[in-house]
């Protein structure tokens, strides 16, 4: 008789690159299968091949999530299953004034980091009641301030912070625990996929994605609904409360203009 008990289950999306992948290199290490959701599928079966190294099983979904059946693809491929963890992390950004930036990508970067989150955290929570699961939510620093030179991105993550907030507060009762993960600029393919590469704020050396992560995780751990990784992203996140709103978005610009 086979008394092993079944790995949790955890849903990534966004699990290509970047934070995504090393929510499921982390998970795995942790104990969870993975059910592995982006759009390039050279990458998601090649991040499941190394999952299997640290004994997971990895499911993969190549979906573009901006499509209108992806998230019940994504609950159809979940069936009845109880769901431990799901990281909305999927996400992009576009840099530049707000006057030149191309509307229609505006609209499918409120698509995917807005909507999308919104509706499988909706969708999927009795997956997710059954296994007393949760949400983490990948927002930014940029959720705490207005951002000249990415105006729409920003907006966007200051959505995603304060639905998280808001729904930690509600779900609790229900079992589901909600943190929202606010990581400052790290290396990744974002910066690219922005075409933010001549940002002032990108100056200074960037922390790795799996750094962001492993901090994620302890303060997960913990119980927090809200974390900023790093001393210094949490000194400015805080120094937002004390400082005039329209100062801290003059610097905002100052610092993220081209260089």
């Amino acid at each position: 008789m086979n008394s092993k008990q079944p790995r949790p289950l955890a849903l990534v999306t966004g699990a290509s690159s970047g934070i995504g992948r090393a929510f499921a290199v982390k998970l795995a290490q942790e104990g969870h299968d993975l059910l592995l959701v982006a759009r390039r599928p050279a990458e998601l079966a090649a991040l499941a091949a190394e999952l299997k190294s640290h004994g997971a099983a990895a499911d993969c979904l190549t979906l573009d999530l901006t499509d209108p059946g992806a998230v019940e693809a994504i609950a159809t491929a979940l069936g009845e299953r109880d769901l431990a963890l799901l990281v909305n992390n999927a996400g992009f950004g576009l840099f530049g004034l707000f006057a030149d930036s191309d509307g229609a990508r505006e609209l499918a970067m409120i698509d995917l980091n807005v909507r999308v989150p919104t509706q499988l955290s909706k969708r999927l929570l009795p997956n997710l009641s059954r296994a007393r699961g949760g949400i983490i939510n990948v927002a930014s620093t940029a959720a705490f301030q207005p951002g000249p030179w990415m105006a729409v991105y920003y907006a966007t993550k200051a959505y995603v912070l304060s639905f998280s907030e808001a729904i930690a507060e509600e779900l609790g009762p229900r079992g589901v625990r909600v943190m929202a993960l606010c990581p400052g600029p790290i290396r990744s393919g974002f910066q690219d996929t922005a075409t933010m590469q001549r940002s002032g704020l990108l100056r200074m050396p960037l922390p790795s994605a799996q750094w962001a992560v492993d901090s994620a995780w302890r303060a997960w751990r913990r119980g927090s609904r809200v974390h900023i990784p790093g001393s210094l992203n949490k000194a400015m996140a805080f120094s937002v409360r004390l400082t005039p709103r329209r100062w801290m978005t003059a610097l905002v610009r100052m610092i993220s203009a081209p260089v």
